[in-house]
């Protein structure tokens, strides 16, 4: 029953700060035109890489769903500071994770974050400016990663705002949320207190074994929280806690091969090298420059303990969020009704129609990106992709290479 009660007493202090922060990235979504985006990026130096950070810091996108993001930036005329600095700053932090940030580990870190990742993603930005002599900016709007509200209207904006919120969000990072907590839950219960204190002496040393396993491990940044927080209760110092904060959701392998694959080899270098030092930089200096009593241990505690505190407001959120979850899940693994008649109409017409699997996809984002880009090639009349399990059945003549061309360019593989 500990782990239980560890698991709720989490989701209802996150609950509240994260339906707030869905229903402004819908907010985001349906009222500000991706356009928009393109605008403030397609012109080089300082100012674009400046503006790219401030435009990545509160989009509520994770690793999977920044990477064709910024490829298309990209190939929309921004320049490769510009894409390499949206790419630092988008999966680091969020209006979500923003939100949730605060509810978990104080206003410290919440402020913190954001912060960080605005100036990380501003130095990045500028070495891949500077070590960019090329001058080339493409502008071949093949691919288009930038998804845009169906309509036009108040009412419908604002239909659109709560679906994005409430359902393509939550879809997207309701997963790695669910796994968070799980991971955060079981080290509350089942690792001793204090088991971290080994590593007070040697904070670098600890922070540099945090960036060791956050690599290889993809954890989005609302994610990411609870599982700071376990650490911290454990005796893992906050400057590394902040590291996973930072390395975890920007810093994984998937991330590093799309912006090599996009942007070159030392743009990728850069990338990496900026996030990994940028956190233990400022790690370090929450550890030795900032006051103890800005982490506040004694009352975080309080909210992962092994008895069930719920109030009637966070208690009602929770339940909303598990509405919302249970949809998401729903929703994303199994086919509706109408998902199956198309895939079967598809299936039926074999000689205008091309069957593929599709590898990489995470999230309700990805499964738009691919079906709204191979749509637009010639003879192509429809598409659909089924997320779980990559099926993507495109209806038409459309030609195999143009296909391979556009999943490639999404960062995506076909197999």
């Amino acid at each position: 029953m500990e782990f239980i009660y560890s698991l709720i007493n989490m989701l209802a202090e996150m609950a509240p700060y994260l339906l707030l922060g869905f229903l402004v990235a819908g907010v985001l979504y349906a009222f500000v035109p991706g356009e928009f985006y393109r605008k403030h990026l397609s012109r080089p130096g300082a100012w674009a890489v400046i503006k790219a950070a401030l435009i990545g810091v509160p989009l509520p996108l994770c690793s999977c769903g920044v990477l064709p993001t910024a490829v298309s930036l990209r190939r929309n005329g921004a320049s490769r500071g510009a894409s390499t600095s949206f790419l630092i700053a988008t999966p680091q932090t969020g209006i979500d994770s923003i939100a949730a940030t605060y509810s978990l580990l104080g206003p410290a870190f919440a402020i913190i974050r954001p912060v960080a990742a605005l100036v990380t993603a501003f130095i990045g930005g500028m070495l891949v400016n500077r070590e960019d002599t090329s001058c080339d900016v493409t502008a071949d709007k093949e691919v288009d990663t930038i998804d845009a509200p169906a309509s036009d209207s108040f009412i419908g904006k604002i239909r659109d705002a709560l679906r994005y919120g409430f359902v393509e969000m939550v879809q997207n990072i309701g997963k790695w949320l669910i796994i968070g907590l799980v991971i955060a839950a079981t080290i509350t219960v089942f690792v001793p207190d204090g088991f971290f204190t080994f590593f007070a002496d040697y904070p670098l040393l600890s922070m540099i074994a945090v960036v060791i396993v956050a690599v290889p491990m993809y954890v989005c940044s609302t994610g990411s929280i609870p599982i700071a927080l376990s650490l911290m209760l454990k005796g893992l110092s906050p400057g590394a806690a902040f590291v996973l904060l930072m390395a975890g959701p920007a810093a994984n392998f998937a991330s590093i091969i799309i912006v090599s694959k996009s942007l070159g080899k030392k743009a990728a270098a850069m990338y990496l090298a900026t996030i990994v030092m940028g956190a233990i930089a400022i790690g370090l200096c929450i550890d030795y420059l900032m006051p103890a009593d800005w982490f506040p241990m004694q009352m975080t505690a309080g909210k992962m303990n092994c008895h069930l505190q719920v109030g009637l407001f966070p208690g009602i959120c929770s339940v909303l969020l598990i509405i919302l979850l249970i949809n998401a899940m729903i929703r994303k693994y199994i086919p509706t009704k109408s998902d199956k008649i198309d895939t079967e109409m598809n299936t039926g017409m074999n000689n205008e129609e091309t069957v593929i699997t599709v590898k990489g996809m995470t999230c309700g984002h990805c499964k738009a990106m691919v079906e709204k880009n191979l749509s637009k090639l010639p003879g192509v009349e429809s598409v659909s992709v089924d997320l779980a399990t990559g099926k993507t059945v495109i209806k038409g003549e459309a030609d195999s290479a143009a296909i391979r061309e556009v999943i490639d360019d999404l960062g995506f593989t076909i197999v």
